[in-house]
């Protein structure tokens, strides 16, 4: 097998080791016999879907799932044997090929299992579907009880379909208010309470709510999403958690170009940067269409285990950082991650980005290769 080679040295480097051990510490913290839904939507999260789903399933998920058409048939022609769930909508022409690949599509609405029905009438296997509850999230899903069964009693009606899970989506599970979340598990129990009997898979946790809520609501099944990942879905679960993270995603590069410059010069566009005094500035090749966005100006890099800042305005493919002293061409520079005893987390970007750590690796872009190890 030909190993890509890579010519740039930018890259994401992403620990499967740890990634293994998230799910495995999941799994001996869980109730005997509840499985594990490994979610590697958006491509793992950033991470890459293949090795992410590999790693996830030798640690002992069972399931995976996406949130597209598009992302099962990719994750279904690497693996032949587990079951890949659609989180999200699909459109009723996927019908045939999720069934002829078993793919389980998430079922929200009457007309849409009519209409996939005649589109079905030739294929071997049923189409398989998991009821989605909107308890309270307000995306898709049915909305009461006289819709559940009126779903139900399609499926139960249509030929080549089978009922084969139901569930929902907590919206606060990673709040310490727990009143809208009570809400919601009110709602999804009568759900399941006035179900003429229960399909296979009834699950409804995320990820906060599998690591610090009740027990019994871990149902026949869990959806392990950012903390495979080795990220807290919030400070307060983070506070709380049952076990150590392992953080498995890091972004590095090197300096390609080290200049000194004289007090008040200028560095990037617009001449944003100004030196104060006279000082060593280093090129990174990596910038905003690599997912190192503007906003990321100021933000701190690794360089010899020192924080320095990025200075300037963040270009397409490049940056600048204020260097302490002059470096040789090549010296290694950590965006996040850990060098010496200095660590920048994705949780630290997404503070500067005022945004949460999910987005971080999502917009880290496909042309910096995902390096495994």
């Amino acid at each position: 097998m030909k190993t890509q080679q890579y010519f740039r040295p930018t890259k994401a480097m992403i620990d499967l080791q740890a990634i293994h051990q998230n799910v495995k510490n999941l799994k001996e913290f869980l109730q005997p016999n509840v499985q594990i839904i490994a979610v590697v939507k958006a491509n793992a999260y950033g991470h890459g879907d293949v090795a992410v789903a590999q790693a996830a399933l030798e640690a002992g998920a069972t399931i995976l799932a996406v949130a597209t058409p598009d992302e099962a048939l990719h994750i279904r022609a690497h693996f032949e044997e587990p079951d890949i769930l659609i989180l999200g909508a699909s459109p009723i022409s996927f019908a045939p090929y999720a069934a002829q690949q078993r793919i389980i599509l998430t079922a929200f609405a009457v007309d849409w299992i009519q209409q996939a029905a005649p589109l079905l009438a030739n294929e071997t296997l049923p189409l398989r579907l998991h009821i989605k509850v909107d308890s309270g999230m307000g995306r898709i899903g049915i909305r009461s009880e006289r819709e559940l069964l009126e779903i139900y009693q399609t499926i139960q009606s249509t030929d080549h379909v089978e009922l084969d899970g139901l569930f929902t989506h907590f919206a606060t599970a990673d709040d310490e208010d727990t009143t809208h979340f009570n809400q919601q598990v009110q709602f999804f129990e009568n759900c399941l309470s006035v179900m003429p009997f229960k399909p296979r898979l009834v699950h409804a946790s995320n990820t906060a709510a599998s690591l610090v809520k009740d027990p019994h609501l871990q149902y026949d099944a869990v959806r392990y999403g950012i903390s495979m990942y080795g990220l807290s879905p919030s400070p307060y679960v983070e506070s709380i958690l049952p076990f150590p993270l392992q953080p498995a995603f890091s972004l590095e590069s090197e300096l390609v170009h080290v200049k000194q410059i004289k007090s008040g010069d200028s560095v990037g566009y617009g001449a944003t940067y100004v030196a104060p005094t006279d000082m060593w500035i280093g090129t990174i090749p990596i910038g905003y269409a690599d997912g190192v966005i503007r906003k990321l100006g100021g933000q701190e890099v690794l360089v010899d285990g020192q924080r320095i800042p990025i200075v300037g305005r963040i270009c397409m493919d490049q940056c600048m950082v204020a260097l302490p002293k002059a470096y040789a061409i090549g010296e290694k520079v950590t965006l996040i991650g850990q060098q010496g005893q200095n660590m920048i987390s994705i949780n630290e970007w997404a503070t500067k980005l005022e945004t949460i750590n999910y987005e971080v690796p999502c917009i880290i872009t496909a042309r910096v290769p995902r390096i495994y190890f």
